[in-house]
């Protein structure tokens, strides 16, 4: 049975390949977010015990929101959800959640998914760039939609705990999605499959930079 599925997966893969290409992805973006899932709640319940959560984190102002106040690209305010903004400890739980998530995703998209042999320093750096401004533009975003979605699940809809942790999901679910329309074309740019000889070229290459 297996054979088969494997023997049908290569013919599939042979006659569709950017459609085969694109499932390997979504499957492998669909387990890096589950895995987005299980930490969040994890590293954000770890930085909560800190006085980190007391701690703001609003930089890079522009513009105002609706009520005239200050709109920042990174606004962690001060004080507990939905009250506050989570504060620095919220920051670090979302960015080391998708620092971790990213590192694993690159490796495994670029491996399994694009089977790439270009060089993976030059990958690196160009993911690196990309998730930089990812980042940037999704924590300008998460300021429009971050605080009612908390205030809905835990406020509103009178979740308490339950609900900032249904909150903290959808949030991260939002972010995975942002990341993953952006970064499928950029890792077909990034990752390459070159000649077998350039291929070799480039880890050579590769090595000579890590040993000198």
């Amino acid at each position: 049975m297996l054979t088969r599925l494997k023997s049908a997966w290569h013919s599939f893969e042979e006659r569709r390949p950017g459609v085969a290409q694109f499932a390997v992805f979504l499957v492998l973006s669909n387990g890096i977010t589950a895995l987005q899932l299980a930490l969040m709640p994890l590293i954000k319940w770890l930085f909560g015990m800190t006085a980190l959560v007391d701690t703001a984190f609003q930089v890079w102002p522009v513009g105002s929101n609706p009520d005239g106040s200050q709109y920042f690209v990174f606004d962690y305010a001060a004080g507990a959800l939905p009250m506050g903004g989570g504060g620095l400890a919220y920051f670090l739980a979302v960015q080391i959640t998708l620092l971790v998530a990213q590192v694993i995703n690159f490796f495994a998209q670029r491996s399994i998914t694009f089977k790439s042999n270009s060089s993976i320093a030059k990958a690196a750096f160009w993911y690196a760039v990309a998730y930089v401004v990812i980042t940037i533009l999704a924590a300008a975003a998460q300021g429009w939609y971050k605080a009612p979605i908390y205030d809905l699940f835990i406020d509103t809809w009178g979740l308490g705990g339950t609900g900032e942790t249904l909150a903290d999901f959808v949030t991260m679910i939002i972010n995975a999605a942002i990341s993953f329309w952006v970064f499928f074309p950029i890792f077909k740019v990034i990752f390459k499959q070159v000649p077998a000889e350039a291929g070799a070229q480039g880890a050579a290459s590769d090595s000579e930079v890590r040993t000198s």
